[in-house]
């Protein structure tokens, strides 16, 4: 089945699901900035343990997680061998585990967050705005859909990558590229008639 052009929402009960879309985008906020500011082989550990848990505990299907993480699996590798070879094998760590930790929690938040829910909450905090011209209900979809769309383009990239593999040619940049190009900007207009349908997007 093709995944939603607007979201991979799972439907549950979990904490993370009965958690405020903004103290959800708070949190996310927040261990950003702890991975940066407090760097190291014990910030990096504890948000990779933290990530680990928060997919069990919103209930992110094992496959989910593991196409999230394959789509960022090349350019990680690259990552943590440029770091190992200029600072050594434990900031390859702090780096490499800090990103992939991210990538987890944001897949925590778009699976446990309707885009129904997020569009909601963007809205009313934009309410003040409305009469200054803002449109607060397409702002809202705007930031919702990049959101999501952040782990789609990175499983979408995985599958690229595997489908050059498998015809030998993961040496070519030309045939891993040009499928993600005319994947991603298939997606985007799918998204398009999403918006279409729902009556969004029409001046």
């Amino acid at each position: 089945m093709a995944a939603s052009p607007l979201g991979d929402y799972q439907p549950g009960t979990t904490v993370f699901h009965r958690l405020p879309v903004g103290a959800k985008l708070l949190g996310l906020l927040v261990l950003s900035v702890v991975a940066v500011a407090f760097r190291g082989v014990t910030t990096t550990g504890a948000l990779l343990a933290l990530a680990g848990l928060s997919c069990v505990v919103a209930g992110v299907r094992l496959g989910r997680a593991a196409r999230a993480l394959r789509g960022v699996l090349v350019a990680m590798t690259l990552l943590a061998a440029y770091q190992t070879w200029q600072r050594g094998g434990e900031h390859a760590f702090v780096v490499v585990g800090a990103l992939v930790a991210l990538v987890l929690l944001a897949t925590v938040f778009t699976t446990t967050t309707s885009v129904e829910r997020m569009v909601d909450a963007i809205t009313r905090w934009l309410g003040p705005f409305r009469r200054r011209g803002v449109n607060p209900e397409l702002v809202a979809l705007a930031f919702s859909l990049m959101i999501r769309g952040i782990p789609l383009t990175l499983a979408i990239a995985g599958e690229t990558r595997d489908a050059a593999r498998a015809r030998g040619l993961e040496r070519s940049p030309r045939a891993y590229l040009t499928p993600l190009v005319i994947r991603v900007v298939a997606h985007a207009r799918a998204t398009g008639d999403a918006l279409h349908a729902r009556g969004l997007g029409d001046d």
